[in-house]
């Protein structure tokens, strides 16, 4: 895996939000969030479905864009305001299920990671891959114990495998920040519990994650501080033991909520 670069600082603020609200189809997606994640944080977004989690990964990557007729709007990305789509996306890591439909061509493991260098989906006869690029490939899938997969197409992976491939794109050029949108999707319990394993090794070694869920098992034990979206708007944010509450997760999914906790791990009965 790539060095990581630490903040001695964690009140550096990688994402800031002050009242961003977001519209698509004439209707609000998000409405006045306001939010801050610094550097080391691993922060959760939970949220039943329609809740504005995904719209809030798609404005973190620039796929959706903020109205701009508040004049309280502040939104920064490392502490910008304008980026250059490529470039800020170099900067992020991005693992989810849309991506992973996106390579729907037979493409090899390795040549997945490797397209992270490009942000693109493969490798084409216009990218230069330099020598230090396919060393550091190596480097990751060794890291993320996936060296097995390297000449496996990813249509013939299972979607573990190729989840975990995914993880090695996201994080071959060193991003600041691994955000995982509903990454346990689809996968069975051993899959599942083979990602959060991974999951947390990455968290391990520093990186910052930001994790967008619904279901609270997805929630690594390193992972100290919860946001809670309802209706396009924050519920709740704050220190997981405080937000993770019976009574906080009952208003939010709209049904009465049984929290039990088990090695760090919390889940929900309903």
């Amino acid at each position: 895996m790539p060095s990581t670069k630490i903040a001695a600082d964690l009140k550096i603020p990688l994402i800031e939000m002050r009242n961003v609200t977001v519209s698509r189809n004439g209707r609000k997606i998000l409405d006045s969030i306001s939010l801050q994640i610094c550097k080391g944080e691993n922060v959760a977004i939970i949220g039943p479905n329609g809740s504005g989690k995904s719209s809030l990964v798609k404005v973190i990557t620039g796929d959706y864009r903020p109205r701009a007729d508040n004049r309280n709007m502040v939104f920064r990305i490392m502490g910008k305001e304008t980026w250059n789509l490529f470039d800020l996306r170099s900067l992020l890591g991005i693992v989810s299920g849309d991506l992973q439909f996106d390579y729907t061509r037979d493409i090899k493991g390795f040549d997945v990671v490797l397209s992270g260098f490009f942000s693109s989906i493969g490798i084409y006869s216009n990218h230069k891959v330099k020598p230090e690029m396919v060393h550091t490939v190596y480097e990751v899938m060794k890291f993320l114990e996936i060296s097995h997969l390297s000449d496996k197409l990813i249509s013939e992976m299972s979607t573990g495998e190729a989840r975990r491939i995914l993880i090695g794109r996201a994080l071959v050029h060193d991003p600041h920040i691994l955000v995982l949108d509903e990454p346990a999707n689809s996968l069975d319990m051993k899959s599942h519990h083979l990602f959060r394993e991974l999951t947390r090794r990455v968290a391990s070694h520093g990186k910052s994650i930001v994790l967008v869920t619904h279901d609270l098992g997805d929630i690594i034990p390193e992972m100290n501080r919860v946001v809670l979206l309802k209706d396009g708007k924050v519920f709740a944010d704050g220190e997981k033991e405080e937000i993770l509450s019976e009574e906080n997760l009952s208003l939010l999914f709209g049904l009465p909520v049984k929290v039990t906790r088990n090695n760090g791990y919390y889940h929900a009965i309903y």
